[in-house]
């Protein structure tokens, strides 16, 4: 193959997941290039939870580790740019990135994530990650007994209001408006001591992201540490749509246990498959990814 066009394995996206795919995909011996843009959804975050050995690291620190130790396997490149485009061709396909330069390859790991949609309120975008947070598992911890908020409504505002009594017994529902809860909802609530609040938000008030105060739109204020959202959410890459992946009913691309999609030779791992958004998740589904598109080399060679 030529050495700088042709590679056994694209893997799209340079985070945990594509990281752990590479590292995989290096030990295996395969000719692997990794293009990544550069810009992990959780670049925000001050400090990753929750992921053994490295608990309490700041973000891009553990992925800058992970980045030297995939760099020590001489069969795996680096690409830094954005992947625009990607095409099946004859025995593989073909990704061509944002500065026009075009690589083919038998097997496509995408790591591309997803993209969140934040809301039109003030101070909501600047917080989130920080003190405006999706995972108890990530993040609870260092906001166990203090004010909390639940941002949601309905289903959702209830069943997240019912987990996350169990860090906190200083518990606000705020729905942004009138309640859609039923009454057997609201009735377990208020048995918990969980208020709810349906007054509508006009902003986020905070610090460097560090919430101090949700402000109503009469001007009233509620003194705040931490709110809980879940946020609605994009595929971060056309790629996947243009390659023709299939997606289950909240979004996610389809894959089965070994992170295979529904077009041969093409995975798929990281936050793009899962509501599971973790980095130990993340470097799990990477490292089946990886293992898995090497197999189904080996067996192709063989």
């Amino acid at each position: 193959m030529k050495d700088d066009k042709e590679f056994e394995v694209i893997i799209i996206g340079g985070s945990y997941a594509g990281l752990s795919a590479a590292m995989a995909l290096g030990r295996s011996l395969r000719k692997t290039l990794v293009i990544d843009s550069g810009k992990p959804c959780n670049r925000q975050t001050p400090q990753a939870h929750n992921y053994i050995t490295h608990d309490g690291k700041v973000p891009s620190v553990i992925s800058q580790i992970a980045r030297k130790q995939v760099e020590e396997y001489p069969t795996v490149r680096f690409y830094s740019g954005l992947a625009t485009k990607g095409r099946q061709v004859e025995d593989g396909f073909e990704i061509i990135t944002q500065n026009n330069d075009s690589f083919k390859a038998k097997k496509i790991i995408l790591a591309t994530g997803i993209k969140d949609i934040m809301p039109r309120i003030k101070g909501f975008s600047e917080s989130w990650g920080i003190s405006i947070i999706h995972c108890p598992y990530c993040h609870g911890y260092e906001y166990r007994n203090e004010k909390t908020g639940i941002f949601g409504n309905g289903d959702y505002g209830f069943e997240f209001s019912k987990m996350i009594s169990n860090w906190t017994d200083d518990l606000t529902l705020f729905t942004n408006g009138k309640s859609e809860l039923d009454d057997e909802q609201t009735k377990k609530l208020e048995r918990n001591n969980i208020k709810i609040i349906e007054k509508e938000i006009a902003s986020f008030e905070n610090e460097d992201g560090h919430l101090k105060n949700i402000v109503f739109s009469d001007g009233q204020k509620h003194p705040i540490k931490a709110v809980y959202s879940q946020v609605p959410f994009v595929q971060h890459s056309e790629i996947p749509n243009q390659l023709g992946c299939e997606l289950d009913e909240n979004g996610y691309i389809k894959v089965d246990m070994f992170q295979k999609t529904n077009i041969e030779g093409l995975f798929v791992c990281g936050d793009n498959t899962t509501f599971m958004r973790s980095i130990a998740n993340a470097v799990a589904s990477g490292t089946v990814a990886g293992s898995m598109s090497n197999k189904e080399l080996i067996d192709e060679y063989f």
